[in-house]
């Protein structure tokens, strides 16, 4: 077969496909015959106008736009107003214990309770001892703290008479010894040898006193008591103690000053 032959028959299926299209791109911008006819807004009185229902309508425009290109995209909205708060979620699973802490230091603290008085008073009425050596009266007392002091009191009356030179010691003990911290609680009373016109027995009864304090003594029961004797290197005279009056022994716990 020639050349010439050949373009003959390849000229119909060039020709075919083209008519179709074009077909279809007037069918697309073809008009309906009764659009110009149909009543819009403007001339709904016309008597020649068709009216038509808006779903034929709608059909009508899609089938008129169906092969229009997409417009471009409108400007975006605004955003819009936040929600309410949702409903809270249920509780979680308990988390897992965690690991177990290095071991701590042990620190004692030491708190001391608040003071509170401790004292005590023993009484006699007219004792009359009239001995130079011995003990002449005693008070128990119940003490609270090893690191406290005691203060003691004896108020009595005291006398003392000798023809020559004489003297004597009244001191307190504490459970049958006398104080070392710092020293013994004593007073004493001395005479001088008397002259003949003042007379050396004169017998004079005074209320004196014998006190102090005592640091050292262990807490608990403590027996205090006071005594009457002689001063070193001084010979003995004639004593006498808590006559025809009210003599007393006072003990007081006080605190240790720092």
């Amino acid at each position: 077969m020639s050349l010439l032959g050949r373009l003959l028959l390849l000229l119909p299926v060039l020709v075919l496909p083209l008519c179709a299209v074009e077909k279809v791109r007037n069918r697309g911008y073809r008009k309906d015959a009764d659009f110009d006819n149909k009543c819009t807004g403007n001339d709904a009185d016309n008597p020649n106008c068709t009216r038509i229902s808006e779903e034929a309508q709608s059909t009508n425009s899609n089938t008129m736009y169906g092969s229009c290109l997409q417009g471009p995209a409108g400007n975006p909205g605004r955003e819009g107003n936040p929600g309410t708060n949702g409903i809270p979620g249920t509780p979680g699973i308990p988390g897992r214990d965690g690991a177990r802490g290095e071991k701590g230091e042990c620190v004692s603290e030491v708190f001391e309770e608040p003071w509170r008085p401790n004292y005590k008073q023993c009484a006699w009425n007219s004792l009359n001892y009239g001995i130079d050596l011995g003990k002449i009266a005693d008070c128990t007392f119940t003490k609270l703290r090893s690191d406290s002091a005691l203060r003691i009191l004896f108020s009595g009356s005291l006398r003392l008479k000798c023809k020559t030179a004489c003297c004597q010691r009244w001191y307190f003990t504490f459970n049958g010894a006398e104080c070392t911290g710092p020293l013994p609680v004593e007073s004493i009373i001395y005479l001088d040898q008397g002259s003949p016109e003042l007379n050396s027995t004169i017998n004079i009864h005074r209320t004196s006193s014998v006190e102090g304090l005592c640091e050292g003594v262990k807490a608990g029961l403590v027996d205090v008591a006071v005594w009457v004797g002689t001063c070193a290197d001084y010979p003995r005279g004639d004593a006498s103690t808590g006559w025809n009056s009210v003599s007393r022994i006072v003990i007081e716990e006080l605190p240790k000053s720092f």
